[in-house]
């Protein structure tokens, strides 16, 4: 079973840790810094507050909030998640730029029974690659964007620890689903790990909100291990 920490950490890219990806070959790399001819109108943030529920075979639900703000000239994205005995909290500060999306700061913790560690990165150590809450981001943002048109993409960040990790992505065609928040359109994005191919995970992002996401499934050997659903919106005007 994953240690607590990789599953309470309410950042759902997270669920990478339970099947990393291996680099595909001749997937098209790139860096979050990559230029740009300019924001699109869908790749501009928007603040939210959103509710999920988190399923995971073998574990409680969780319940799980993430919040997109502005503060001055960056945007803070933060989420916590609770079960019974333990919780996760993770935000992150980065600033959105022509040329890309730029992480500044970064911190996490969890707590089980009590126990528990906090993580924190910040300055040089942000300098070559986002920490995975900015990660999310940016992969909505090219989902949006469709900055991606290879059959296969890449996306670098790094984990909470700061060490480096890769995410292949290719991005599939807009569906409606049904959440219990509601029913929404979302831009879907599947993400699978070549060497296991019985590992597959699909994002489905909402296309007015870059970050925002309305559900993710983990499938291994078939099978539906976990499921994020979002429960609540509040979209200020």
């Amino acid at each position: 079973m994953p240690h607590p920490s990789r599953l309470l950490c309410p950042l759902l890219l997270l669920l990478l840790t339970l099947a990393p990806a291996a680099a595909l070959p001749g997937a098209h790399a790139a860096a979050p810094g990559r230029k740009a001819a300019g924001l699109e109108h869908s790749a501009v943030p928007r603040p939210f507050t959103a509710n999920y529920r988190l399923e995971v075979r073998g574990w409680p639900d969780a319940t799980i909030e993430h919040r997109l703000t502005r503060e001055d000239d960056h945007w803070q994205s933060r989420m916590s998640a609770a079960i019974t005995v333990a919780r996760g909290r993770e935000r992150s500060r980065f600033i959105v730029e022509p040329q890309g999306v730029r992480s500044v700061h970064y911190a996490s913790g969890y707590s089980l029974l009590g126990l528990g560690d906090d993580y924190r990165l910040t300055g040089e150590a942000l300098a070559e690659r986002p920490d995975r809450q900015t990660a999310l981001f940016e992969l909505s943002r090219r989902a949006l964007t469709g900055d991606c048109q290879d059959a296969a993409c890449r996306l670098d960040y790094q984990d909470h620890r700061g060490r480096e990790e890769r995410l292949d992505y290719r991005v599939l065609d807009r569906e409606t689903i049904a959440l219990p928040a509601g029913d929404f359109e979302a831009v879907r994005v599947e993400a699978i790990d070549p060497e296991k191919p019985e590992r597959r995970l699909l994002f489905s992002f909402h296309p007015g909100f870059p970050g925002l996401l309305l559900a993710v499934e983990y499938h291994r050997d078939g099978q539906r291990q976990s499921r994020l659903s979002l429960t609540e919106l509040a979209r200020p005007d």
